[in-house]
């Protein structure tokens, strides 16, 4: 499952350079897919959306920072734990009950973000 930043965040910012997959980012700011990863043009996601990885997408949360779930894959791939839940002073990066996925759909989307 992906992770979610609660409102318990203090906006300290640890968590963003943290995110293999910029994944992270702060309240208010567009985020793209193509953001830290390979993608490129039109893509079709593993979850079988369809977008353009370079076009700015609609800001998750307006106040604090925010994960993008679709690009979350809990740092599988790279590390052994989420980052972003390691750096957090005040523990608010929690595994996101609406979006679960199995470990092989972690790395899945892992590798289709980053070509190996």
């Amino acid at each position: 499952m992906a992770i979610i930043i609660t409102d318990e965040c203090i906006n300290c910012g640890a968590c963003e350079p943290e995110c293999p997959n910029t994944a992270i980012y702060e309240g208010a700011d567009d985020w793209r897919y193509a953001d830290g990863t390979d993608l490129d043009g039109n893509v079709v996601l593993p979850n079988g959306k369809k977008a353009n990885a370079g076009e700015a997408q609609e800001p998750l949360s307006d106040e604090i920072y925010y994960i993008v779930p679709d690009k979350c894959t809990e740092c599988k791939g790279f590390h052994d734990e989420p980052q972003c839940a390691a750096v957090c002073p005040v523990d608010c990066c929690v595994p996101d009950p609406a979006n679960e996925e199995t470990e092989q759909e972690l790395l899945e989307k892992q590798a289709f973000m980053h070509h190996e």
